[in-house]
């Protein structure tokens, strides 16, 4: 297992939910809600600089048979954007598939209404892909997901 803090994106249409965790890759937890749209990368860019991660995973939406659908077109579209702004440091896509709703079901354990926490569903859920990210590379001794490099960023 790599040591550092690794950050995680949800990247939704409205919002975008971020995790982190410690160094030693043993907890995730919620760090913020950023609002999608213009400012994201900007906003993305002024996490990634308090936490200094090693790398930065995004879920990667997919259906339930594992395909690529538009959700996924659009999310690749938009971190293509990001691995340009945060190089050299590497973007990895990881599989995102029920993730929102474990972290819906999580709040709604904890007692918290799912229409009124929307936000933190978002982090919640960022908190989830980084616990599976971290939970495969623990397993299978390599980093997790699809690595993508400046190469793909737009110019």
């Amino acid at each position: 297992m790599r040591s550092g803090v690794r950050l995680a994106l949800d990247w939704g249409q409205a919002r975008i939910g971020v995790a982190a965790c410690d160094p030693a890759g043993s907890l995730a937890y919620p760090v913020a809600t950023v609002p999608a749209g213009p400012g994201a990368i900007a906003a993305i860019l002024a996490v990634t600089a308090e936490y200094e991660p090693i790398e930065i995973v995004v879920g990667l939406p997919r259906s339930l048979s594992g395909a690529e659908g538009p959700a996924a077109a659009t999310v690749r579209a938009q971190v293509a954007e990001l691995v340009g702004a945060v190089a050299p440091r590497p973007v990895r896509l990881v599989d995102e598939r029920l993730t929102t709703v474990t972290a819906a079901q999580r709040l709604h354990q904890a007692g918290r209404t799912a229409r009124k926490q929307r936000s933190r569903i978002d982090a919640a859920a960022a908190v989830a892909i980084l616990e599976h990210a971290l939970d495969r590379e623990h397993h299978r001794g390599c980093p997790p997901g699809e690595l993508l490099s400046s190469a793909d960023a737009p110019d």
